[in-house]
C-alpha cells in the first residue's frame, strides 16, 4: 500500500479507500472528516499531528490497530 509523504515527511493517513461513511461522516479508509482531508494540504506539521491524533483516537475507538484497511 503506498504511503503519501508531504514535504515535511509526515505521512498522510490516506490509504486510497476514498469513500465517506454517511453515518459517521468519516472517510472509510483514513477515518478523517471532509474538513480534515481538505485542510491537510495546507496544514503545518502541528495541525497534521492534531489530525493524526484524532485519526488514532477514532481507530482505537473502532478497535483497529496496525495498518489494516477499514472495509
Amino acid at each position: 500500500m503506498p504511503v503519501r509523504i508531504n514535504k515535511e515527511g509526515i505521512p498522510s493517513p490516506c490509504i486510497n479507500v476514498c469513500r465517506m461513511e454517511p453515518d459517521s461522516g468519516l472517510c472509510a479508509g483514513c477515518l478523517r472528516t471532509l474538513d480534515e482531508i481538505a485542510r491537510w494540504g495546507a496544514a503545518d506539521d502541528a495541525e497534521r499531528r492534531r489530525i493524526l491524533a484524532a485519526v488514532a483516537g477514532r481507530r482505537a475507538a473502532r478497535g483497529l490497530d496496525g495498518l489494516e484497511n477499514v472495509e
